[in-house]
């Protein structure tokens, strides 16, 4: 699966500047990030709306949508598949594959940037 969605990655960062006319990729790297994250957010309720219904072969098309959307959006931010990995990787190390970051220690991380936040515009 990394290996699918590496060469996702490099087909999506190759077609960026292909004509948008003839590129979906193309079209939604030109309309910006807001509309990358509105179609992932689509995509992603499309996604649960079809396992809801029970149709199980919309849902792997919708998923499929979904990760090329994803993929679209990280290339807009500079964000590699490996970013995403080394992530996962120090997940599993805390709290096991199947964990997600407890949200309080994500409530605690956003509190500790936001702190920052002045820190680092001021330069400090």
């Amino acid at each position: 699966m990394a290996d699918s969605i590496q060469r996702l990655h490099a087909a999506v960062l190759a077609a960026r500047h292909a004509d948008p006319a003839l590129s979906r990729t193309a079209r939604l790297a030109g309309e910006g990030l807001p509309k990358m994250a509105k179609k992932l957010a689509e995509e992603a309720f499309e996604v649960g709306l079809e396992a809801v219904q029970g149709e199980r072969h919309r849902t792997i098309q919708e998923s499929a949508d979904l990760l090329y959307n994803l993929v679209v959006l990280w290339s807009e931010m500079g964000i590699a598949p490996a970013d995403v990995w080394h992530e996962m990787d120090r997940r599993e190390q805390l709290y096991g594959i199947a964990e997600k970051l407890p949200k309080e220690r994500r409530k605690a991380q956003a509190r500790r940037i936001a702190a920052a936040a002045p820190l680092l515009r001021a330069g400090g």
